[in-house]
């Protein structure tokens, strides 16, 4: 979400600054001095989000649940201040057994270098098993470490456009090491409600192997309280 540097401590870029607080768009977080962007991206992306609609409309389309919440850096003073930024930790898994993702990761939400965007960086865990269903758990467990957090693997730039917010991966896309993939790539577009995303793995030929074709995947919120 594989190439191997030193990002987790973000050396003389970025602070981690969480301050449990009031709210932050409902994810019970707010950030002093963050700009409201990062903060209008992170509540954007919190919650739990679903293919489910897009699957009964399409043959052949996935159902996958996408769930997302703010987790806490017990170390975060390890890392050279600069700009502030946010952590998520998210996980993908089929609908179908939501107790068993086949994805995981831990994003750090912050300003771009320029102050223009909001990157959103993704790492990659050692120990997958130990963070499954993590967001199920109260706010004040989900406490992780620098270690926990992993390694750096791609980073994707949002650019605010009206009510949405519309980013990819570099033209070239990020180096990998998942279901064959040795580059992915993806392009994004975020807003309150929905995301809808072109994540594509390619081979060392430059071919595609998977993830979306002509069609994005279409992630869409729902409310697990309500449709239970």
């Amino acid at each position: 979400m594989e190439v191997q540097v030193s990002y987790p401590l973000k050396t003389g870029y970025a602070i981690v600054t969480l301050i449990t607080t009031a709210s932050l768009f409902g994810c019970g977080l707010i950030l002093n001095s963050t700009p409201r962007q990062v903060l209008e991206v992170v509540s954007y992306l919190t919650g739990v989000m679903e293919t489910s609609a897009q699957a009964q409309a399409v043959t052949g389309a996935p159902s996958v649940r996408m769930t997302t919440c703010v987790v806490k850096v017990a170390d975060a003073d390890e890392i050279t201040q600069r700009s502030p930024a946010i952590f998520l930790y998210q996980e993908q898994a089929m609908t179908s057994n939501p107790q068993k993702p086949y994805r995981q990761r831990f994003l750090q939400i912050s300003p771009s270098a320029d102050g223009q965007k909001v990157e959103s960086a993704t790492f990659v865990p050692p120990n997958l098993r130990a963070l499954v269903n993590f967001c199920s758990q109260p706010e004040s467990e989900r406490l992780v470490t620098i270690e926990d957090i992993g390694d750096y693997r791609c980073s994707v730039f949002l650019q605010p456009a009206g009510s949405q917010y519309i980013g990819q991966t570099q033209p070239e896309g990020c180096p990998a090491n998942y279901k064959g993939a040795v580059t992915i790539t993806n392009r994004i577009t975020l807003d309150a409600q929905s995301m809808e995303t072109f994540d594509r793995g390619y081979d060392q030929k430059g071919n595609q192997i998977w993830g979306a074709e002509d069609q994005s995947y279409q992630y869409q919120r729902i409310d697990l309280n309500a449709a239970q």
